[in-house]
């Protein structure tokens, strides 16, 4: 016959399978636990990098690229057709003003002035050689007048002396009308000798002034020629460097050929090139930042050639330091054209795990060593910053570089974090 079990040992009974199934139990959830842990994806800190958000000055920018040219380039073009002679400097040749840099042949250019000087002179002699006859036919007026003058009154005199013989009894009338018309015909010759005269006078003073006009101009081109032939003598009009010189003795350069860029290498201007895609952002006094060995220069957009070839858009900038020691000639920069800025906003270093979206995601550190994948909204971004519109707070700290072999992983351990 069963003895029934007192109540206190079935009580500690009970009491002992319910410690051992919490037990049991506890042990499971630890083995889940670590081998939960011991299977999610790790990341060693080493491997990463990782920025605080903070509040800072963000400035929304456009890449472009650059290469640094003399702020200051002289082109001396050939004054002349002629052949190159002699070269004194050649590039990188530092030169002060009045420095002979080459000199052109100019035997033909001389030949051409000596030519037209002479020219000159003849024109000059048939000027003057006008002028006096201008002043004989002036002088043959007076003479012939006064001639016709002595003339007319003689023959006045005459008519009246015919009229008294007339009125006497002792004249004819055919006598008086005779002298009469001799006066007229006298004195139609005096007035047609003066027109003739007048009118000679004018075609020489005409011609005089016509050469006057030939010699005027032709003094202007023997001017210009000799200064031609000055100029052949290619000298630097200001101090720098040459940065090009035409060595090639012997060969025939036509006027207005390119024989000489002078430069001054102690400032410098930023010639850059950017996509016609950002055309309608781009716009002259917009400010700019230029990256130089590691160091970032500011600057100006001055100037924005409105030709667009192969879809690339041409500008200058003018530095603030255009004397900077890091310049150097044709050296390729990297130029961020600032469009617009903003102030006391939430920032994040901007890194390889931004693609430039509005909307990313991004792993925060947790406060157990381990990052989670969260979605967050951007703003302006630039080469070094990227604002936080949403997501975010002040202190988080992000992983900033490439994650994207992490793209399906909610959530990484991150080891060796300090």
């Amino acid at each position: 016959m069963d003895r029934e079990i007192p109540l206190n040992i079935v009580r500690k009974r009970k009491g002992r399978s319910i410690l051992i199934a919490t037990f049991l139990l506890a042990v499971l959830f630890g083995i889940a636990y670590a081998t939960g842990q011991m299977l999610k994806p790790k990341v060693y800190a080493a491997e990463i990098e990782i920025d605080t958000v903070r509040m800072g000055v963000v400035e929304n920018t456009l890449s472009a690229s650059g290469e640094v040219q003399p702020l200051f380039e002289q082109i001396i073009a050939s004054p002349i057709s002629a052949a190159i002679k002699i070269v004194f400097l050649t590039e990188g040749a530092a030169v002060q003003p009045g420095d002979p840099i080459m000199e052109l042949d100019k035997q033909f250019l001389q030949i051409e002035f000596e030519k037209l000087k002479k020219q000159l002179e003849l024109k000059q002699t048939n000027i003057a050689k006008l002028k006096l006859e201008l002043d004989k036919s002036y002088f043959d007026l007076v003479i012939t007048d006064s001639i016709k003058a002595f003339r007319i009154n003689a023959l006045k005199a005459d008519r009246e002396y015919a009229q008294r013989l007339l009125k006497a009894g002792g004249g004819t009338k055919e006598s008086v009308e005779k002298i009469e018309n001799d006066l007229h015909i006298a004195k139609l010759e005096k007035q047609q000798l003066e027109n003739d005269l007048k009118s000679r006078q004018s075609i020489i003073k005409a011609s005089i002034q016509e050469s006057i006009i030939d010699a005027s101009i032709q003094e202007k081109d023997l001017e210009e020629l000799e200064g031609k032939l000055q100029q052949a003598s290619i000298t630097a009009s200001r101090a720098g460097v040459l940065t090009y010189v035409n060595k090639n003795l012997g060969l025939k350069v036509s006027e207005g050929d390119i024989l000489v860029r002078l430069a001054d290498l102690g400032s410098y201007k930023i010639k850059g090139s950017i996509s016609d895609n950002y055309l309608d952002q781009i716009q002259v006094g917009m400010p700019a930042l230029v990256t130089v060995g590691g160091e970032k220069l500011s600057g100006s957009l001055t100037q924005l050639n409105p030709a667009i070839n192969n879809n690339v858009v041409e500008f200058e900038l003018i530095l603030e330091e255009p004397n900077h020691s890091l310049l150097r000639p044709k050296q390729k920069v990297e130029i961020e054209l600032i469009t617009a800025s903003q102030n006391k906003v939430l920032c994040v270093r901007n890194g390889a795990a931004f693609a430039g979206a509005k909307i990313e995601e991004v792993f925060v550190l947790q406060g157990d060593g381990t990052a989670k994948r969260q979605q967050i909204n951007t703003g302006f971004k630039n080469a070094q910053l990227v604002e936080i519109t949403q997501g975010l707070k002040e202190g988080d700290r992000v992983i900033v570089s490439d994650m994207s072999k992490f793209k399906n992983t909610p959530s990484i351990k991150i080891q060796g974090l300090p």
